[in-house]
């Protein structure tokens, strides 16, 4: 049985793992006949969002391994704790949180770093040649981790397309429903809920990465 990682960034669209995002991505999984555990990085979240009414609650502070441990019931690890013998693949769903406490790309733009945490994380799979599939905003950190030329989705979004070019990656244009596949690379991405209106939509565009990812293993 393949065994997939996947990366979590907290609980929550507006500070952390998209969680429709999250869970179709471990439900592909497992109709696809795979296993996967849950890996974040235990740091603290850039803020907290309500959910509710959309404001940062300045007085909340909050950690993402702990809230996305929510999202995995439990079942998680720290992302220094992995071991790339044990695992296939990766896929890292979207949310704010993977541009804000995966990265800075929410406040830096272009000129964003990913967190030494997550930065290490991945590189252990890009190294070992291992797929690695990237949603909704999270593929902003391709660049970054690939060099040059690597090509990725984010969807259709003037502004973020151009700063991953001005990251030195190759921006190509998707619609809901498509993956931009880096065969050389080795690296799948899908614009989910950057374009999706519904669930269902940013489903179709998941289960193709995930069947993707999974193929390239």
């Amino acid at each position: 049985m393949k065994k997939i990682a996947v990366l979590l960034s907290g609980s929550g669209v507006f500070d952390g793992s998209e969680i429709h995002e999250s869970v179709l991505t471990m439900l592909a999984l497992t109709k696809f006949g795979a296993s996967y555990h849950c890996f974040a990085p235990d740091i603290k979240q850039m803020h907290v969002v309500n959910h509710l009414t959309g404001e940062v609650v300045a007085e909340e502070s909050r950690n993402v391994l702990v809230e996305s441990a929510r999202i995995a019931r439990g079942e998680i690890s720290a992302t220094e704790q992995l071991d790339i013998e044990e695992f296939d693949g990766l896929i890292i769903p979207g949310g704010f949180g993977a541009a804000k406490n995966l990265c800075n790309f929410a406040t830096s733009g272009s000129d964003c770093e990913i967190s030494l945490e997550v930065s290490d994380f991945i590189s252990e799979f890009a190294d070992a040649k291992k797929p690695v599939g990237f949603i909704c905003i999270a593929p902003v950190m391709i660049p970054l981790l690939y060099g040059a030329g690597v090509t990725g989705t984010i969807g259709d979004d003037i502004d973020t397309a151009q700063a991953f070019n001005l990251m030195g990656g190759h921006h190509q244009d998707a619609v809901v429903q498509d993956i931009v596949v880096d065969e050389v690379n080795k690296v799948v991405s899908t614009p989910a809920y950057m374009l999706a209106g519904n669930i269902a939509e940013a489903n179709e565009g998941i289960e193709k990465l995930v069947k993707k990812v999974l193929e390239m293993v």
